[in-house]
């Protein structure tokens, strides 16, 4: 190998290295989209007033990709424990990456997941519903308080709706 040739060899090395220490820095971070606090609010108005059409007295979280809270209303006459409920409900959907429904089923008595259910914090009844855009997933709404969790996510799903146009990207 003559010196040209070796000095062409460690200048492409060289660079090489370049490119791959831009790219791992790259992998480094990552960039995240978050549901905006109005945004939140807007779908906790909106499912509270679903099952308030229903009769149904609830509490409505919605809690970011983090499974944090960033809104939360009770009306007057539902439960005490309607709040964390709620709460734990999205979490739940959140931090499984799953309808609570669909948990709930799929952590029964019996099933091999159903030692999840035992787990802080871990909420398996219906009522809990991820909110995604564009193919992630960017919170959850939770509903507490209807005779079912059905109900409960069916006026989840309401929440849902109002904003699906303002998440969407």
């Amino acid at each position: 190998m003559n010196q040209r040739t070796a000095l062409n060899v460690v200048f492409a090395a060289a660079a090489l290295a370049v490119v791959a220490g831009v790219h791992a820095q790259d992998r480094g971070t990552y960039s995240l989209r978050h549901l905006l606090p109005e945004t939140a609010l807007k779908a906790t108005r909106a499912a509270l007033e679903d099952c308030r059409k229903r009769g149904y007295q609830v509490a409505v979280a919605v809690v970011d990709r983090s499974g944090v809270a960033q809104a939360l209303l009770r009306d007057r006459f539902a439960g005490p424990h309607t709040p964390n409920t709620a709460i734990g409900k999205a979490w739940t959907a959140v931090s499984f990456r799953t309808n609570t429904l669909e948990f709930a089923a799929e952590t029964q008595a019996g099933r091999p997941s159903s030692g999840v259910r035992d787990l802080p914090n871990v909420v398996a009844l219906g009522g809990g519903v991820l909110i995604e855009a564009g193919g992630s997933i960017v919170g959850a709404i939770g509903v507490s308080g209807a005779p079912s969790g059905e109900a409960d996510e069916l006026c989840a799903r309401a929440g849902l709706a109002v904003i699906r146009e303002d998440v969407e990207f």
